[in-house]
């Protein structure tokens, strides 16, 4: 009964978690086109530097929302509600000062936005245009106390539905106005409207749905203490990775020009969803293995992580082969042949792109199990040797060498580490049955990706309806042959014996 409960929530969770991506996505498209149109490629590039300023601030966080969500699985399988009030309670304190610091660090970045930004032509009102990112990234730390307990509760569909809803809006209404008035401010503010606005409505559906967490409950200082000191562990994790995601746009600004940051950022916007997309199906399961990892065995767990394993390989291999031979064309029907990036960065930008999504099951158990204790210390070398390298390179090979380092960073660093460790911690097994996986995978999309370059990349598209017809032969050829390979793995036979008794049962 209780492995039906969290099957349903992983199963909600995701759809409506997909749905929100999916519709972030479209609207995505819509509104950068018509930003690039009416305010151009210098608007995007200082979005894309602003972005990443504000996600490095990031930082005060302190890895407080990981912990926050972490801290409330057992209370929240035990149905401990006086705890449960008094992490909320802790988290708000915490929270009302980390919103004051980001805004106050936030500020005093004011005069170095020149060393920042290289454009050949100057952009008026810099600075206000930084204030308005800033308000709009200090929303989110004013209630995100109060939400965590949904995600906790294997309930982050419901913030998904109210989120895409808001979402819709939020992009038709800048885009209204962006075209009506082709003023990046009055488009700034409406952004920061309906960020405030989603967050305040999530908030006050958390109060309805739990209203013992409004309770002024105090938890007693011994475990106040207790988790600001495994605290420690997931802020080395958070500051190491934003050195890691969040200094790319920042470098190339600096070491390349911030036009630049808006040719890369069309690149980024496509993989970044597509990766969330992802990430949603994979995160959304990490409430219900967290509930997993306290209440089942080893053996019970490493099945689990087999049949997400399994997805992943095959997620990450359909992906792969879709960008390598689709994006060119995409960017260059879209927006045009001066907005296409050289192969040498593409090349990069889907190396890093197959870690993020071959990586996600450990990363997800990792949540779930909150397994930095161990591991912190390797995501700080990680993040130490991708900057390192992302200087050096990038002053000798621009924008590729920049992602080039992080790629090298991972693979030297955690990409080995972390499944070394989940695998000896909690599978009790040994992780070459997980690194042979891996080998088989690689291998077996090299050979694809050779056999389609030789085959359907030989056509170039010149119209929507011919770039159609290319994607549908790049799909139908990659998904038979992923799942005539992967056919008889142990991860998707479980998959598949799952969804044959859930349907016996209905």
């Amino acid at each position: 009964m209780e492995n039906e409960s969290r099957t349903k929530s992983s199963i909600k969770n995701i759809i409506f978690s997909f749905g929100y991506q999916i519709l972030v996505l479209i609207l995505g498209f819509v509104n950068r086109t018509i930003f690039i149109n009416i305010l151009g490629v210098n608007y995007l590039g200082i979005s894309g530097l602003f972005s990443d300023i504000l996600n490095m601030l990031s930082l005060a966080d302190l890895g407080f929302s990981v912990a926050l969500t972490y801290s409330m699985y057992k209370p929240l399988a035990e149905h401990d509600y006086k705890r449960l009030a008094g992490l909320t309670n802790l988290y708000k304190k915490v929270y009302r000062i980390i919103a004051i610091a980001v805004t106050i660090i936030g500020l005093s970045l004011i005069p170095f936005l020149k060393y920042l930004v290289h454009l050949s032509r100057p952009i008026p009102n810099l600075q206000l245009y930084y204030i308005l990112f800033l308000a709009n990234t200090v929303a989110s730390y004013l209630v995100v106390y109060k939400t965590s307990i949904l995600t906790a509760d294997q309930k982050d569909y419901v913030l998904s539905k109210y989120r895409g809803i808001f979402s819709f809006f939020q992009t038709l209404f800048m885009t209204l106005f962006l075209w009506l008035t082709h003023n990046y401010t009055v488009y700034l503010c409406v952004q920061v409207f309906f960020t405030y606005a989603v967050n305040f409505y999530c908030s006050h559906v958390a109060e309805k749905e739990y209203p013992f967490i409004k309770e002024k409950v105090e938890l007693p200082f011994s475990e106040v203490k207790e988790i600001f000191k495994n605290l420690y562990s997931v802020f080395l994790y958070k500051i190491s990775g934003v050195l890691l995601n969040a200094t790319d746009n920042t470098l190339i600004s600096i070491l390349v020009n911030t036009s630049m940051v808006g040719y890369y950022s069309n690149y980024s916007m496509i993989i970044t969803n597509v990766t969330n997309l992802i990430n949603t199906l994979f995160y959304s399961l990490t409430a219900s293995l967290g509930n997993l990892v306290v209440k089942e065995k080893a053996e019970r767990r490493y099945h689990v992580f087999q049949m997400i394993q399994s997805v992943s390989v095959i997620l990450s291999t359909i992906c792969i082969c879709g960008f390598t031979f689709l994006i060119q064309d995409f960017i260059r029907l879209w927006l045009g042949s001066k907005f296409v990036l050289d192969y040498s960065i593409l090349i990069a930008i889907i190396l890093n792109f197959y870690l993020s999504i071959i990586l996600l099951p450990v990363w997800v158990y990792r949540e779930a199990t909150g397994l930095y204790q161990q591991t912190k210390y390797i995501m700080v070398i990680t993040a130490i040797l991708n900057l390192a390298l992302s200087i050096w390179w990038g002053n000798l090979w621009g924008v590729a060498g920049i992602i080039f380092a992080s790629v090298v960073a991972r693979v030297t660093t955690y990409v080995w580490f972390e499944p070394v460790l989940l695998f000896k911690e909690y599978f009790n097994l040994s992780s070459w049955v997980y690194f042979r996986g891996i080998l088989k995978s690689i291998i077996f999309t090299l050979a694809l990706m050779t056999a389609e370059a030789l085959s359907i990349n030989r056509f170039v598209p010149h119209t929507w309806i011919q770039f159609l017809i290319k994607a549908l032969g790049v799909g139908i050829m990659t998904v038979f042959l992923v799942l005539l390979f992967y056919a008889e793995s142990p991860g998707l036979r479980i998959i598949i014996d799952k969804f044959k008794k859930e349907r016996e049962r209905i």
